[in-house]
């Protein structure tokens, strides 16, 4: 009997670790996650349907007119040193029967998953969880609550200032007097959510140096030896982001990125 009460409680333990677990197992328990994320995905896709014509007016086009108020925030602390248009105002096109209706799913599905964005990363982290030591368990975890974190401040970057000076340099800048620009819905929709998803990516760095670390490709020594390059090379990086040639503007985004390669140096080992 003492037996059999140790080979179930072994059982157990294989259960709750993984250890033990099949193939098929393994499959069973990622096709249950994947399950999951899309309930979640659907919920918040739900969510974000009905609320999009609200969330359209008030947040994705902000940056089409004069009044957004990161225009005028940047025009009082600036104290002049940059001034805007005070007729800007982009009237966004449509040129396709179904391109509203597809916009609308498609905006949709991105901010639902923006949103669902903690979930998923809880149910990767649940999956591999069973399959690290406990001083794996002990590192990874902050780093995945971390990434989540620091996933979101980019993209509130890339909204409040990298989407909108971008916007607006490009719509500004005149080849010929005589060219009107008339900006297709299909367009700005896709600049909106490239640029925005691209700066949670890069913020993503941090953690991305972090893992490289745990593999011994990455290293501190080595960071900080190319700090110089690595400043011309974000000074490239920031201009291509914002092309408007402006000196404050370009320091806004470059700091940023600046600040990510100093915690990148912070967070991995020697």
């Amino acid at each position: 009997m003492q037996e059999d009460k140790e080979v179930i409680e072994e059982v157990k333990v294989e259960e709750e670790t993984g250890e033990g677990m099949s193939f098929w197992d393994h499959l069973e328990v990622l096709r249950w996650a994947l399950f999951r994320s899309a309930c979640v995905l659907t919920f918040c896709l739900i969510g974000t349907f009905m609320a999009l014509p609200h969330i359209f007016d008030n947040f994705i086009l902000a940056a089409t007119t004069n009044d957004f108020f990161v225009y005028r925030w940047l025009s009082e602390i600036s104290h002049g040193m940059i001034t805007f248009n005070p007729d800007f105002n982009v009237q966004i096109i449509n040129i396709n029967v179904a391109s509203q209706f597809m916009t609308h799913i498609q905006t949709s599905i991105s901010l639902a998953a923006v949103i669902a964005f903690p979930y998923f990363i809880w149910e990767i982290w649940k999956f591999i969880e069973p399959a690290l030591y406990e001083n794996e368990v002990k590192h990874i975890r902050p780093a995945f609550m971390g990434g989540t974190i620091m996933f979101y401040i980019g993209c509130a970057v890339g909204y409040f200032l990298v989407f909108p000076f971008t916007f607006r340099f490009l719509m500004e800048y005149q080849l010929s007097p005589s060219i009107q620009n008339q900006i297709n819905l299909s367009s700005y929709i896709g600049n909106f959510t490239m640029l925005i998803m691209v700066m949670g990516i890069v913020f993503e760095m941090p953690l991305l140096a972090w893992l490289l670390s745990q593999f011994g490709i990455l290293h501190k020594d080595f960071l900080r030896e190319y700090r110089r390059h690595a400043i011309v090379i974000l000074l490239v990086a920031a201009a291509i982001i914002t092309p408007s040639g402006d000196p404050f503007t370009l320091m806004l985004v470059f700091v940023p990125l600046f600040f990510l390669y100093e915690m990148s140096i912070m967070v991995i080992k020697k």
